[in-house]
Parts: structure tokens; sequence; C-alpha cells
């Protein structure tokens, strides 16, 4: 896996501006903040971002993939003020659940979830090879 930024530009903080793979695609469908019940344990943020982060790796696992395999994550937030408030938080529970592999991230504010109690979805690209 080669992280590609180019020289010229500012440091990236906390994502990579692009990533270049070989391997086996894994594609996760966009998770939400609820448990393998689909059930919300919680209506925080914060709990909603690290459960669908949890989730994520657990459907990584089901390819003998792991977060150091993540090429891409999209977030879908219904509140961009509250995640920007809480960044450091967000950013503590990232690197619980995922550690510090930054890959390619875009975040976009949606005016609502399917789910009604969702605040944040996240789909993830990974490539799964033999070593990374």
């Amino acid at each position: 896996m080669q992280l590609l930024h180019p020289k010229h530009w500012a440091p990236a903080k906390g994502f990579a501006n692009g990533v270049a793979a070989e391997g086996r695609l894994v594609f996760v469908a966009g998770q939400i903040g609820w448990n393998a019940e689909q059930q919300f344990e919680s209506d925080d943020f914060v709990a909603q971002v690290e459960q669908a982060l949890a989730n994520i790796v657990a459907v990584l696992a089901e390819a003998d993939a792991g977060p150091e395999h993540l090429v891409r994550l999209t977030w879908y937030v219904t509140d961009k003020g509250e995640y920007l408030s809480r960044l450091g938080e967000v950013g503590q529970a990232y690197r619980r659940v995922i550690g510090r592999h930054f890959p390619a991230m875009t975040l976009v504010q949606v005016t609502a979830l399917v789910e009604d109690r969702a605040k944040v979805e996240i789909e993830a690209t990974a490539v799964a090879t033999t070593s990374c």
C-alpha cells in the first residue's frame, strides 16, 4: 500500500489524500452505530461513530482483512457541526478501533439517514493483501 501525497501540499491530518494498493477488493456497505442485533445502544454521536467503525472491522474480518487494509472511508453525518465540535473525541474513538491507519476519507453532511436514530454512516473499501 502506498500513500499518495504531493510533496508541495500541506500535510494531511487524520486521512490520506490518496492510496494505491494491489490485492483483493473488499467493499463494506455503510455501517451505522447499532450493534450486531441492529439495536442502538446510544444516541451519542461519538459512541455511534465508534460502533460504526467496529462494525466495519467485523465485516472486514469476514474477508480475513483488518483496519490496516482500509483504503477509503466515506462518512455521512447528519450534523457537521457536531462532528467538528467533537473532532478530538472522534479521533480518539477512531484510534481505539482503527489504530493509526489513515486511508483516503470523505465526509458529507446529509439531511437524514435511513435509520432515524443514526447520526453517522460510514462505508469502507479495503484491499486485502498478504502484506500491507
